[in-house]
């Protein structure tokens, strides 16, 4: 891992917004590359004068939406059964597509809102969305917000840490955990609404 980090750090430092576009697109498939990877130096090199942070952000959410929108259309042209069939080599089983399914019926667009805030989820939640058919602007639309939510979020992350320390740029396993540590209350936040989110919906579904 510590050989693909260095290198992903390459390909955004070397190609810029394009390399921030190709990782994030892999990012929002099931390919391993964690975010934490592509936004945070991205913007560490901001302060450097190559990029804007507006322009990360733009370039982040974007490629976020490109690999969910081919990951949501692949699952939807192959459908359930060859989900499952091929999905186990990726530890992805019936009943985890089950699971995935009941929730996308509850929740809907907020789910998938949710699910792009959220590490580990957020990769594989276009998955479901597709081969449960889910309307393709509803989902565009929540993959846009929540992605561009996420990044924001990481991009300002990593200006503080370039401000602060910026000798970390030069450590990138270092750089992950300090990501990891910042993020944590922003991940719990959404954990605290998405709960929030599925009371509600309980509640509104048994008065009906």
């Amino acid at each position: 891992m510590h050989a693909l980090i260095a290198l992903w750090f390459g390909w955004v430092r070397d190609w810029g917004y394009g390399g921030i576009i190709v990782l994030m697109a892999m990012e929002s498939t099931i390919f391993p590359v964690p975010s934490e990877v592509v936004i945070p130096p991205a913007a560490y090199w901001v302060n450097q004068g190559h990029m804007t942070l507006t322009g990360v952000i733009i370039a982040g959410t974007v490629g976020s939406y490109i690999g969910s929108a081919l990951t949501y259309l692949l699952a939807r042209w192959v459908g359930r059964l060859a989900v499952v069939r091929f999905g186990k080599r990726l530890l992805i089983t019936e009943a985890k597509i089950e699971r995935a399914e009941r929730f996308l019926q509850r929740y809907e667009a907020g789910g998938i809102f949710f699910a792009r805030l959220l590490p580990v989820v957020r990769h594989l939640i276009s998955i479901p969305a597709g081969v449960f058919r889910m309307s393709f602007g509803a989902f565009s639309a929540m993959t846009i917000i929540g992605s561009a939510l996420w990044c924001g979020v990481l991009a300002w992350m990593g200006a503080r840490m370039a401000e602060r320390n910026p000798g970390l740029i030069d450590d990138p396993e270092k750089m992950i955990a300090a990501v990891k540590h910042e993020s944590l209350w922003f991940v719990l936040g959404v954990l605290v609404m998405a709960a929030l989110y599925t009371l509600t919906m309980r509640l509104t579904a048994k008065r009906a």
